[in-house]
């Protein structure tokens, strides 16, 4: 297993071992690996013939500098766990300094408004340093094809859109969410939760499965309050957003039509501790 630290190295490792009929498989992430992210590397190795992980957290996509302050770096652990998926894996582990060169501040991207809803509604802009790390670290390794949870929808979205507007030339494919045992999305944020609150963070999952089967015959509207509802009665939990929209666009529903895709996405603090999820509803 390699590890580069820079820009350079990785590119001139990569120049010396592909060709244009290489498949390079990329999984980009924010390190504190947990078993969601293992699967994606697990599906990359089914398709590409050199495989990249990339291990950065990105400052210009939190709002938030505590919670930047606070995102676990593990480097140390996630090689070990990389290790257990397979030892032919490249990591690449850049400084901030080395991805922004001096000049850390996200561009301006404009997709088409996807990035107006939910996420980017509560986390202001987000999306522009999601989309700034994205494009540099394919700029940088070149993947034929890149892979994300799909516990992060919108994101994967609004790469997509990245993809098309900047005609960019990689595939980029979504991945099923892994569930911790009580149907708690994994996430690298819940390492910061206590056991106690991890337990009682299955009350997520819960409560959006019990909002599909209700989309059924409700409509969105009862369905928000319904879940409203439930997160009132829940002291140690604060909603942020609960959303019904539609897959493409990611706009609410208003009303419902046989024709589209539909999904419920949702935002919740756990003290002070931001989980998000989101399920299928069609």
């Amino acid at each position: 297993m390699l590890l580069f630290n820079t820009q350079n190295e990785l590119t001139a490792h990569l120049n010396s071992v592909s060709n244009e009929s290489t498949a390079i498989g990329f999984v980009p992430t924010m390190g504190a690996l947990h078993k969601g992210h293992l699967s994606l590397l697990e599906e990359s190795l089914k398709n590409n013939q050199i495989n990249v992980i990339s291990i950065f957290v990105n400052p210009t996509q939190f709002n938030n500098a505590e919670d930047l302050a606070k995102y676990p770096k593990t480097l140390v652990e996630d090689m070990a766990k990389i290790k257990t998926v397979s030892d032919d894996i490249i990591v690449f582990a850049p400084s901030v300094d080395d991805i922004y060169e001096g000049n850390t501040v996200s561009k301006h991207f404009d997709f088409d408004g996807l990035e107006n809803q939910m996420e980017g509604k509560f986390r202001l802009g987000h999306f522009n340093g999601v989309a700034t790390i994205v494009k540099r670290l394919f700029e940088i390794v070149k993947p034929t094809n890149a892979y994300f949870g799909e516990k992060d929808f919108q994101q994967v979205q609004i790469v997509k859109k990245l993809v098309e507007k900047l005609k960019i030339k990689v595939n980029v494919t979504s991945c099923p969410i892994y569930r911790e045992s009580n149907g708690l999305a994994m996430s690298s944020r819940n390492e910061r939760l206590t056991n106690k609150e991890r337990e009682k963070a299955a009350i997520i999952y819960k409560t959006i499965l019990e909002a599909k089967k209700r989309f059924v015959s409700k409509s969105a509207k009862e369905v928000t309050e319904f879940v409203q509802r439930e997160f009132i009665k829940q002291p140690d939990f604060e909603l942020e957003y609960f959303q019904i929209a539609e897959e493409v666009t990611l706009l609410p529903c208003i009303r419902k039509s046989p024709h589209k895709k539909y999904r419920a996405f949702i935002a919740v603090f756990v003290n002070k501790i931001r989980l998000i999820d989101t399920i299928s509803l069609n």
